[in-house]
């Protein structure tokens, strides 16, 4: 395929055109700001997780709160009625002692229900104090990760101009190459990622292979229009001054 040499020479911004697209979707793969808004949704799911527990263990001690308060007030009202058939003076002996041994047992229920009540009440204040400092860690969480969103979102931006950019230069450059040399550069770009590099030195830009004197000597008698690729990767081969030939 014969092109002019000013036109292969143009290959050579196609081809750093197309390695900053590169860069670019690379970029994009790695991008520390994603990295940070992944490890913040990750903390921030961890400080949802614990908040949650704390919650449902909350819920559990509140039930078992309002659970003893009732057998507390069950026991208390057996008393006051124990106590008040005590004072109507209405019993025999033998119903004086049996009420009598029925309110020390009922305070006995009492004295425990009432430590019982003490210490998951205990538990339930230190768990509300958990459940404070949970979402104290997920409210700053959150607020870290919406910075760090905004923060991913300008990178984006940012990748989103220098993108448009290389794809308007781009779109300029391939006009100027005839057909059949573009559906060679492209194939060549698809299947090793280089379509057309500067023969430099001796020295393939492409794969860094220097090229054997026999193989120099051929490009060497080849007409300047004539398009050459490596023998190694098969990029399209730029003959400059810089070439070696």
């Amino acid at each position: 395929m014969n092109v002019e040499p000013p036109t292969q020479a143009k290959l050579l911004q196609l081809a750093a055109v197309d390695a900053e697209l590169n860069r670019i979707a690379h970029r994009r793969t790695v991008l520390p700001e994603q990295q940070e808004v992944d490890r913040l949704e990750a903390e921030r799911n961890a400080h949802k997780d614990a908040a949650v527990a704390v919650q449902i263990m909350l819920d559990d001690l509140d039930r078992d709160i309002r659970k003893l308060e009732g057998e507390v007030e069950a026991v208390r009202k057996r008393e006051e009625r124990d106590k008040g058939m005590l004072t109507a003076g209405s019993v025999n002996a033998k119903q004086l002692s049996e009420i009598q041994h029925e309110l020390g047992s009922l305070e006995r229920r009492r004295s425990v229900l009432e430590d019982e009540l003490l210490e998951v009440m205990e538990k339930r204040e230190a768990s509300a104090d958990d459940y404070q400092h949970a979402g104290a860690r997920l409210d700053k969480t959150e607020q870290e990760l919406a910075d760090a969103q905004t923060q991913r979102g300008e990178a984006l931006a940012d990748l989103e101009v220098a993108q448009g950019r290389c794809e308007a230069d781009r779109s300029k450059l391939i006009s100027l190459f005839p057909a059949d040399l573009m559906a060679i550069y492209d194939r060549q770009s698809a299947q090793h990622g280089v379509g057309a590099a500067l023969l430099q030195a001796r020295r393939c830009g492409a794969c860094r292979i220097e090229l054997d004197r026999g193989e120099i000597a051929r490009i060497a008698k080849t007409a300047p229009e004539l398009v050459v690729r490596c023998p190694e990767c098969g990029a399209i081969l730029v003959r400059t001054k810089e070439s070696g030939l």
